[in-house]
């Protein structure tokens, strides 16, 4: 594949701790742009991950995930590998220039605050009766019935988490940035490789929430949401 100097930027080094949700964007971003242009094959995937500086596992995640959007295709056998799908769904609507308009990042920026706040508080003030609610949304969301179960019990489980930091309004407003971001995801793909990453990491939230670990807690859900910008940057359309 011949290099440009944007696709050396394409496949710099990824930086952690996102390396699995920064690499759908790269490449998902690179596709929507043409840099990676229909037909296309890409790097080898020793070779892709070397380049990327992540691990080859990581490097599957993401591929998985493209492919299960539809912006890549694996093809088995001797003249094989991962090449751009003839018809990406995002080409089809036109390029975008900026990765997220002003609103979604707006929206973006709001979410930050609200879930981090909530879940300082959430650290300090949450009863066992708020851990088995949000221990059963998790459970929920390792087999859902369709995407539309698991989006129901990914929203109730992060109002759940504002719940258990005793404060109406944080509340009311986890209640309106969580409308706000569904209107968000409805607009791209919803690979099974992301969700189930995801809600190992409400698992996660849920355990350090229990061990009164406020620092580990913010710093996880902060990974939670820029993750999410991420897979939405490389998928919106």
């Amino acid at each position: 594949m011949e290099r440009s100097a944007a696709l050396d930027a394409v496949f710099k080094p990824v930086e952690p701790p996102t390396t699995f949700e920064e690499t759908v964007e790269r490449l998902g971003t690179a596709i929507r742009l043409g840099l990676l242009v229909p037909g296309s094959r890409l790097p080898a995937e020793r070779d892709l991950a070397d380049q990327l500086c992540i691990s080859r596992s990581t490097l599957r995640q993401a591929l998985t995930t493209l492919v299960q959007s539809g912006h890549l295709v694996a093809v088995r056998g001797r003249s094989g590998g991962t090449f751009v799908a003839d018809s990406p769904p995002l080409t089809e609507r036109g390029a975008r220039t900026e990765p997220l308009g002003d609103e979604a990042r707006a929206v973006l920026d709001y979410r930050v605050a609200v879930e981090t706040g909530v879940t300082v508080l959430a650290a300090e003030r949450a009863d066992e009766d708020d851990f088995g609610r949000l221990d059963a949304l998790v459970d929920r969301m390792d087999a859902p019935e369709g995407f539309e179960e698991y989006r129901r019990a990914d929203i109730r489980f992060h109002i759940g988490v504002a719940e258990a930091a005793r404060s109406p309004r944080l509340v009311t407003a986890m209640t309106e940035v969580q409308g706000q971001m569904s209107e968000l995801i409805a607009r791209i793909a919803h690979p099974e490789e992301v969700l189930t990453r995801s809600n190992a990491q409400h698992r996660r939230l849920v355990t350090l929430l229990r061990k009164r670990d406020a620092g580990r807690a913010v710093r996880l859900m902060r990974e939670h949401v820029e993750g999410t910008e991420h897979i939405l940057a490389g998928l919106f359309p």
